[in-house]
């Protein structure tokens, strides 16, 4: 396939990257002019950098690349299990994770501001759950926070180990919520455990704490009767040896519950394979995207309890949201983007970050929400 074709449809995965590994950015700087010399990005992006592009015919160019990937990825059921197995057998050669750093000052380069002024109240920075059609973002969010702890069996008085826990939606949500419980939330950014540390403070709370770590160093003293991660396992890569380590920070009887972005049959790696896709250098490193039937292949340690699956619509309209609040705080974010990229820069970094959004939207829109989705796990520790 064309670097194209994969780039539009890779740019909806850049969501999260940063969420299991965040960081402010450090000592990254960006050769803003390189990126801008001709021959380094395709010629789409030049002309979408013009932002001069109505959005219905950059939408109806993602639905085209959406449409075209799921052409390349088809086959019969017996070549699917082939490339399942492949997989399977890929990642076990892998470490937990892999290109941590590059994702993080790629995503996270930009301040919090900026997500304040695109997310919901929560700074929920994943899937939230419509369950009337009319509801606003806050409430999606409550909504699929509250799904998370029903369907992870949540109870006060539980030690809980969050694993990727971004802005603390679900840390802090649990710690209101269960004012007996003791929640460890761990994050590879230093800026997202200063502003949970915040709010903590404001909301006087006495039950949470925070760790800054890498995953691929992680290790918890202890043992938790749940650990919860939200869309950080498409960040990670061996599943078997995370899997195992997620065993023996659990009780025996104790459960993991994980929800992921995925695609009902496929799965496969985001990577700039020839160093012609702009999109994957500059946004995220290191990801995948799950099938349904990826994390039920890894339970020579946890066994499977429970699985769901949550329609991409849900995401859909998150993303749409995403999309208008940052419209809607146009006057405020410029300057974040200037300030960041560069004034020069800052026109071509608000088109790529619509773009972003836009492609989220359109990604699990795909087809009624029925080709890319979200699903949940939820696995036990056999006593």
């Amino acid at each position: 396939m064309s670097s194209n074709q994969v780039s539009i449809e890779q740019v909806a995965k850049a969501k999260s990257v940063g969420k299991a590994n965040g960081s402010q950015g450090g000592d990254f700087k960006p050769d803003f002019e390189k990126l801008s010399e001709p021959g380094t990005e395709s010629w789409i992006y030049e002309l979408l950098a013009l932002n001069i592009l109505p959005d219905w015919l950059i939408r109806l160019g993602v639905r085209n690349m959406l449409a075209t990937k799921i052409k390349e990825e088809s086959a019969s059921d017996a070549e699917l299990a082939k490339r399942l197995d492949k997989m399977v057998e890929e990642l076990g050669r892998m470490p937990v994770a892999i290109a941590t750093e590059s994702a993080n000052e790629q995503h996270y380069m930009v301040p919090t501001s900026f997500f304040q002024y695109c997310l919901g109240p929560r700074l929920k920075y994943s899937c939230a759950y419509y369950e009337r059609e009319d509801m606003t973002l806050a409430e999606a969010e409550e909504a699929m926070l509250s799904l998370t702890c029903a369907r992870a069996e949540i109870e006060d008085g539980m030690e809980i180990l969050e694993l990727g826990c971004g802005w603390g939606s679900l840390t802090l949500y649990m710690a209101e919520r269960f004012p007996g419980a003791r929640i460890t939330a761990v994050s590879n950014s230093s800026t997202q455990r200063a502003h949970i540390e915040s709010r903590v403070k404001a909301l006087g709370l006495n039950n949470v704490r925070v760790l800054t770590c890498d995953m691929n160093d992680f290790h918890y003293e202890g043992q938790a009767d749940r650990v919860v991660s939200v869309e950080m396992f498409e960040h990670m890569k061996n599943y078997k040896e995370l899997m195992k380590r997620v065993y023996g920070w659990l009780k025996p009887g104790g459960k993991l519950f994980v929800h992921v972005f995925s695609h009902k049959r496929f799965c496969y790696h985001y990577q700039d394979k020839d160093g012609s896709d702009w999109l994957t250098r500059n946004f995220f490193e290191g990801g995948i995207m799950p099938s349904c039937q990826l994390l039920t292949r890894f339970q020579d340690h946890m066994k499977l309890e429970a699985q769901f699956e949550v329609n991409g619509r849900h995401y859909q309209k998150t993303a749409r949201h995403w999309l208008e609040n940052m419209d809607k705080n146009k006057k405020n974010i410029m300057p974040l983007l200037a300030s960041t990229y560069g004034a020069k820069h800052q026109v071509r970094w608000w088109v790529f970050w619509r773009l972003f959004y836009i492609a989220c939207e359109e990604l699990w829109g795909f087809k009624g929400g029925e080709e890319w989705n979200v699903s949940h796990y939820r696995f036990v520790r056999p006593v």
